[in-house]
């Protein structure tokens, strides 16, 4: 594993660390290998060595792709973007509270914004963690809510045209579960149903563990397995030791980068953003930038997505996202 300590602690520093190639090869190395000996992404063998003129490692097992780069097996393979602006895009994107653009990085790194695009959304891959972590536990906070725009932004006649109800009616949602002092897990949903929402609380919840949400019928009969308590808020948001102002927290940092950064997103792009928040979230304490930094690039490798897979030309392979094509740009819903 490789030390904080080993590595740049500002953004200027690894903007300067890592524009030296031996610096990203020995970094990537002690990443993937900390135990010092490469192996074949392949075929696990150890007999491998570097070429340095090629700058390429070669297994000498008998196989048809002997030789690989560092890139090879996590999610910068095949991408024709050095290590030199990979390393310091995923120093931003963990590091900046409310997130960073495409067109930020695009014209801080000197790449395309279309590029921009889609190195963001391959690092925002490596931020999933799956629901990995063993069960909350402890006092649970549970909560919904909706995301998409808001009728008085709009110009009358796109109001027309996409209004069709009031309420939540076209807006997505988004259900979360936050252990207080410990992690979130939040994700974009299709139906916010009672049974669905529950069979997510009883698979990700310690049974017996204390669960607080508001008065929504959803709800209703967690008390079963859980100690629930309720807050009506039309009434109060606190009372004692009874709230959800933690996950509402969390909602509010997620709208605030979806709305000041990201301007918007498509709902089937929506849950990318879902995890990089949430990653930020859950190590935002006792952690430094170069601990975030590190901890995110020990998750690159095992992940990809293509290009095709991001703006639905073919099949998703890193989560159940809607097939709707996508143009390379930070997509312009109407603001929150």
């Amino acid at each position: 594993m490789v030390e904080a300590t080993q590595v740049p602690t500002t953004l200027q520093q690894a903007i300067v660390f890592f524009a030296d190639s031996a610096n990203c090869h020995r970094f990537m190395v002690e990443l993937r290998w900390p135990d010092g000996h490469v192996r074949c992404p392949h075929c696990n063998s150890g007999n491998v060595d570097y070429l340095p003129n090629a700058r390429l490692f070669k297994c000498y097992e008998r196989h048809p792709r002997q030789k690989f780069s560092l890139k090879v097996g996590t999610i910068f393979e095949d991408s024709p973007i050095g290590l030199e602006k990979w390393l310091p895009a995923m120093w931003l994107l963990v590091n900046c509270k409310n997130g960073i653009s495409s067109y930020e990085v695009h014209r801080a790194l000197g790449v395309t914004q279309k590029t921009a695009w889609f190195m963001m959304h391959r690092l925002r891959l490596a931020l999933q963690d799956g629901e990995g972590g063993g069960l909350l536990s402890g006092e649970i906070e549970v909560d919904e809510t909706y995301i998409g725009g808001k009728a008085r932004n709009m110009h009358a006649a796109k109001r027309d045209a996409k209004i069709k109800a009031h309420g939540v009616k076209g807006k997505a949602a988004v259900f979360g579960m936050v252990e207080r002092g410990g992690k979130v897990r939040a994700t974009h949903v299709a139906e916010t149903k009672k049974v669905d929402l529950q069979r997510r609380i009883r698979e990700s919840v310690e049974a017996g563990a204390a669960i607080f949400s508001d008065q929504h019928p959803m709800y209703t009969g967690l008390d079963v397995d859980f100690k629930h308590a309720v807050i009506n808020h039309a009434v109060e948001y606190v009372r004692g030791n009874t709230h959800t102002n933690t996950i509402e927290n969390f909602w509010s940092l997620l709208k605030r980068g979806l709305h000041g950064t990201y301007v918007a997103v498509e709902p089937f792009h929506l849950f990318r953003y879902i995890d990089e928040q949430a990653f930020r979230y859950n190590n935002r304490t006792d952690m430094n930038d170069a601990d975030r930094f590190v901890a995110a690039m020990t998750q690159t490798t095992g992940k990809r997505v293509t290009y095709k897979e991001l703006t639905g030309k073919t099949t998703e392979r890193d989560a159940d996202a809607s097939q709707q094509p996508e143009p390379p740009q930070e997509p312009f819903w109407e603001p929150f």
